[in-house]
């Protein structure tokens, strides 16, 4: 009688064995899986690689360290009403940020609805071409509502560009040269190649920004915080 039950249980152990080799092999794998997924969660956002596109203009127009640990790339209208709110905020986060912040900004005029942006974004290169982009960047956002209802806003530009140093007859030639028309395309392509239909569109370390996003500090501090634990 003994020895019949323990053929019964060693019969039960051979059967149930490989049911219990399956079920560990799937614990691991999800185990796995679960680390896998969480790590996924973890590089989701800043830490991701950047995006690949079309180079845009060379050199950007860009101000702040170029070893900066985070890069934020705007891509802007002149003309366009929410660059023109996002502005004074831009311009409050870099003197928060100082030297921990780089920005870059491109050029997406849409004269198909804002008719004097895509000269505006000329006389932005104009004055770059001088070495005051950022100046005349400034004068553009500032005047926005000025210029923006002018039907002819170059006798405007001419004016800030006088107002800010420019040699005005050297910034009146600029304006209209090849040059500054070639660095606008380059942004533009740079823009489409990423897949960019409106402005302003923010790229922090190469990977876009949700539209949504209104916080831009606890974005730029996720970063800062990544590169520091790497």
């Amino acid at each position: 009688m003994s020895k019949k039950r323990t053929t019964i249980k060693r019969g039960a152990f051979k059967t149930y064995l490989p049911f219990a080799i399956i079920a560990a092999v799937l614990l691991i794998v999800l185990g796995i899986g679960t680390w896998l997924y969480q790590s996924a969660l973890r590089t989701e956002g800043p830490a991701r690689a950047a995006l690949i596109g079309a180079p845009g203009a060379a050199p950007p127009r860009a101000h702040g360290p170029a070893n900066a640990p985070v890069t934020l790339e705007e891509f802007g209208d002149y003309q366009c009403p929410p660059c023109g709110t996002l502005y004074p905020e831009m311009v409050k986060i870099e003197a928060e940020y100082g030297d921990r912040l780089r920005l870059i900004y491109r050029h997406y005029p849409h004269p198909a609805v804002h008719p004097n942006a895509l000269l505006a974004a000329h006389a932005a290169e104009a004055a770059g071409f001088q070495d005051h982009f950022w100046q005349m960047h400034d004068q553009l956002y500032r005047n926005q509502t000025v210029w923006s209802r002018a039907g002819d806003p170059r006798p405007l530009f001419i004016e800030y560009a006088r107002g800010i140093g420019l040699d005005a007859d050297r910034f009146v030639r600029d304006m209209d040269s090849a040059e500054a028309d070639a660095r606008i395309v380059a942004d533009h392509e740079r823009a489409k190649s990423l897949g960019i239909e409106t402005t302003p569109t923010i790229l922090l370390n190469g990977q876009r920004l949700p539209p949504a996003t209104t916080d831009l500090r606890s974005a730029i501090n996720e970063a800062l915080k990544m590169q520091q634990q790497q």
